[in-house]
């Protein structure tokens, strides 16, 4: 058995509406040294929208008005999307001020955060502008908004998640799903509740929430394991003979090869010939 794709989603979010926990990551990010949980104004919109799908975070402390967001595959689209998650909040904070007025309206100062763990290799930290999105590119954008992405796999700055330890454990836990599912268990995520919970991983969130984060589950392909049949699909398209079989091969290979590692880098990239070569190193056969 599997589990839904928004596993990892899900546990973010859920440990974000803690105020303790978005104001631990708030003052690693930001080198600052806020004490008071109480401080920390959790964003929820009284509409009822959402801003993605149990991925995001919204918060704001003193000033600085903060949208986290995790993700589990790379995506150049967040500063367009962020743009419309902040023009969405800003409508439901401000619908009782007068924009008309002849005096200034302040508005709390934006921060747009996002935290990648796929499986896919990406840099450390990578800066994202929503100018970069414009058709005709321009030196002197009017409307800008950046994205600051950081790469939270175990191997990826580990400054950060040594400070953090929200971060650090959310980090192991995604681990112990991933090797889990690697070993073909029967229940990947209640697996590795179990295991951090005896090795006081996120413990206290998972003995309180344990359940609601196995109630978020379905019987379904990780999101690891569909981004990455999605990619063989695409390198397959036009190629109508074979597409099934090749899929299925190559799931095998995947399944057999540690996220992360050079060779599974190796795997995600190679040619029809070096993954040929790959499946008789693995004695992986046509279906």
């Amino acid at each position: 058995m599997t589990e839904n794709r928004e596993y990892k989603s899900d546990t973010f979010s859920m440990l974000m509406q803690d105020r303790e926990n978005a104001l631990q990551v708030y003052n690693v990010l930001n080198e600052s040294s806020y004490d008071d949980p109480g401080s920390v104004e959790i964003v929820s919109l009284e509409s009822g929208i959402s801003l993605s799908i149990r991925n995001d975070a919204a918060f704001i402390v003193g000033t600085d008005f903060n949208i986290y967001e995790h993700q589990a595959s790379y995506n150049p689209n967040m500063p367009t999307r962020a743009l419309f998650y902040y023009a969405t909040i800003m409508q439901e904070m401000l619908k009782k001020r007068d924009l008309y007025s002849t005096r200034l309206i302040n508005i709390p100062t934006p921060h747009f955060v996002v935290f990648y763990n796929g499986v896919i290799d990406r840099p450390e930290i990578e800066v994202m502008k929503l100018s970069a999105a414009f058709e005709k590119p321009t030196d002197r954008p009017e409307l800008e908004l950046i994205c600051t992405v950081y790469n939270i796999n175990p191997d990826k700055n580990k400054e950060l998640l040594q400070k953090c330890s929200i971060l650090r454990e959310y980090t192991a836990f995604v681990e112990a799903v991933r090797k889990n599912d690697r070993e073909c268990n029967e229940s990947p995520v209640e697996s590795a509740i179990k295991y951090c919970i005896e090795n006081h991983i996120l413990e206290k969130f998972l003995r309180e929430r344990g359940a609601e984060v196995l109630k978020t589950m379905a019987i379904d392909m990780t999101f690891e394991r569909r981004e990455i049949l999605i990619r063989e699909e695409e390198r397959t398209e036009g190629r109508k003979e074979g597409r099934k079989e090749g899929a299925d091969m190559f799931a095998s290979l995947i399944k057999q090869l540690t996220p992360g590692s050079e060779e599974f880098n190796k795997a995600l990239n190679a040619t029809e010939e070096e993954r040929q070569e790959l499946y008789k190193k693995y004695k992986i056969r046509p279906f």
